[in-house]
């Protein structure tokens, strides 16, 4: 080959390469989405009743470089967004202030799904130790839950607290499948839902029906309560359950909604007007993102995202950012609501 040729060669590869690395900047900056304008088109309204689209704010990318991004929970009092990146082993952190990304925790167990409790008190999902922790104010961890009835619980996967203090969460085996968000283990109880009574600490089952229970979320009022089935990724069913809450029994078992197949949602919160807004993705991309059902279970409005969405969370100084958890990265936007959970 000639100098000439070889030369001519390099510099079409070198050019190609800094194309290939100028478009992939191009599609997933930090900051807003690539070709944003307001209104974000990609914020969709569906249905007159998803008022919540905000005209001037735009979907942003504001933390990447995870391999799972789940279980995000805002914390206001410090100003910081905390999520889970599972197959890491870590759970991050998020300065509103700043951007400031950090870990806040390593390792974590496998941590998956977070929440707070009235008194601020982070409630933590753990793959890996198969175990429900609560984190106390110096930083020490107190095992809420790790057995029932004799037996080890599978992986608790997404947990809520209630106004009572009690603690209601999942455990559908995802993080003892395999190598990659935990270890693998056998199942030794069914998948199930738990709730642990905050006076005396005693775990009961308060529902068996499920193909694998995931996100969890009450309503506004308590009165209700959203569990998620992601069954399909073990030939079962791929929808949202509603049950009414007696106490701490459920009741009046209810499909809320089953639109996501072959896809399937994963994780889900209310707002103060009880729609419910859950993650969307593993199908058609033009989906990947965030839906928001009414509180009488139709669809009326979507946010897609450019990756497979697990969870969300409300969050921010005034509750009215809405943070997702999506595969690699996590988004926010500005919405015309605030969340119904508190703290």
């Amino acid at each position: 080959m000639r100098r000439r040729e070889f030369l001519t060669g390099a510099a079409a590869v070198a050019a190609t390469a800094a194309t290939i690395q100028q478009a992939a900047a191009d599609v997933l900056p930090l900051g807003n989405l690539p070709n944003t304008r307001y209104p974000d088109p990609r914020v969709e309204v569906l249905d007159k009743r998803f008022q919540y689209k905000v005209g001037n704010a735009a979907i942003e990318r504001i933390a990447t470089g995870f391999r799972w991004a789940e279980g995000p929970v805002y914390v206001r009092d410090g100003g910081y967004l905390l999520w889970s990146d599972i197959p890491n082993n870590r759970i991050m952190r998020w300065l509103e202030e700043d951007g400031h990304v950090s870990v806040f925790r390593s390792p974590s167990n496998y941590s998956n799904g977070n929440t707070r409790d009235r008194q601020g008190r982070l409630i933590t999902c753990e793959h890996d130790a198969r175990r429900v922790t609560r984190t106390e104010p110096d930083g020490s961890i107190t095992v809420l839950a790790d057995s029932y009835n004799g037996k080890k619980l599978n992986a608790p996967n997404d947990v809520v607290v209630a106004s009572d203090g009690a603690i209601w969460f999942t455990d559908p085996g995802y993080g003892i499948f395999g190598n990659y968000e935990g270890h693998k283990a056998e199942l030794e109880l069914p998948p199930q839902v738990y709730r642990i009574d905050g006076q005396t600490g005693t775990a009961s089952v308060v529902a068996d029906s499920f193909d694998k229970p995931n996100g969890i979320c009450f309503s506004p009022d308590e009165k209700r309560l959203y569990i998620i089935d992601s069954g399909i990724t073990h030939g079962g069913r791929s929808n949202i359950r509603v049950f009414d809450v007696n106490g701490g029994k459920l009741s009046n078992d209810k499909v809320f909604a089953e639109n996501f197949a072959p896809g399937f949602t994963d994780g889900a919160r209310t707002d103060a007007d009880g729609n419910v807004w859950c993650s969307m993705g593993w199908a058609d991309p033009k989906e990947d993102g965030v839906r928001c059902y009414a509180p009488s279970g139709e669809l009326i409005g979507k946010i897609h995202l450019p990756e497979t969405c697990a969870n969300l969370c409300f969050g921010g100084k005034r509750k009215n950012r809405l943070f997702m958890a999506a595969s690699t990265s996590v988004y926010s936007v500005y919405v015309e609501t605030v969340g119904a959970l508190t703290p």
